[in-house]
């Protein structure tokens, strides 16, 4: 006659085992991470001045700004760098990310990274460039003279807002790919996308106002407009990934 508490202890065992092999798996992908950023932060500090010299167009320049503090220009400088290496390393930050989330892929599963990372990223790029080109042209110039105060922003200020501005938009980008991967998983249906649109709408609606530096309606509505032909462009591809979650079980269970 099998112990009850016999069990019971092997099972808490198994179970410790896996999330210590979780946590372990976590570590060893976060230092990868890690050494990646560090890497290309290395690098970015050989190009950190022209970068500075080019986010500070939108204001007119570096000239238009006063430091204050002793070492701002050079948290200024870091933090430039840091922003430069995170663009540069996110295809390995995604793939490590997509990894640790999606465990146990299948090898053509994986193939199919080799397209989602490049994918990813572009999306990511284009979201930097929309808010570079397109949001902060006309975010600075409407802060800088509202109200008719002269203003004359700090360059630790000025640059963390930028630098803000610029990651999370890029993020945002991001939204068909994600759909499209819940979708694969059987997680977000193409039916439930599109009767829940409205929905959407209305959070793509909050995340734009939260993202808008400014108040103005015309500012939140060149963030809205490609969050919603984004979240088409994923319906259209949850459309063509999505597989069931029986069929996904079924697959496992042939496996």
């Amino acid at each position: 006659m099998t112990n009850p508490t016999n069990e019971n202890d092997l099972e808490s065992l198994a179970k410790q085992m896996t999330l210590l092999e979780h946590l372990d798996e976590f570590r060893r992908r976060l230092i990868v991470v890690s050494v990646a950023v560090l890497i290309t932060t290395l690098l970015s500090f050989i190009f950190a001045t022209q970068l500075v010299e080019i986010l500070a167009i939108p204001i007119g320049g570096v000239d238009k700004l006063q430091s204050i503090d002793v070492t701002e220009n050079i948290s200024v400088f870091m933090k430039v760098s840091l922003m430069g290496g995170m663009i540069l390393s996110m295809p390995v930050i995604l793939y490590e990310l997509i990894a640790f989330v999606v465990p146990g892929l299948e090898p053509h599963e994986k193939r199919s990274l080799f397209i989602a990372i490049p994918a990813a990223t572009i999306l990511f790029l284009s979201g930097v460039a929309f808010a570079y080109f397109v949001m902060m042209p006309r975010a600075v110039p409407f802060l800088m003279s509202f109200l008719g105060i002269r203003t004359a922003p700090r360059p630790q200020t000025y640059f963390s807002f930028i630098t803000r501005l610029i990651f999370w938009i890029g993020v945002s980008f991001e939204l068909p790919l994600v759909m499209a991967v819940l979708a694969r998983f059987g997680a977000l249906s193409p039916e439930f996308l599109l009767k829940n649109a409205r929905y959407a709408v209305v959070v793509i609606a909050i995340a734009a106002a939260l993202i808008t530096p400014t108040p103005d309606p015309l500012n939140m509505s060149l963030v809205m407009a490609p969050l919603l032909l984004l979240y088409g462009l994923g319906i259209v591809l949850a459309k063509f990934m999505y597989r069931p979650r029986e069929n996904l079980l079924e697959d496992e269970t042939e496996t």
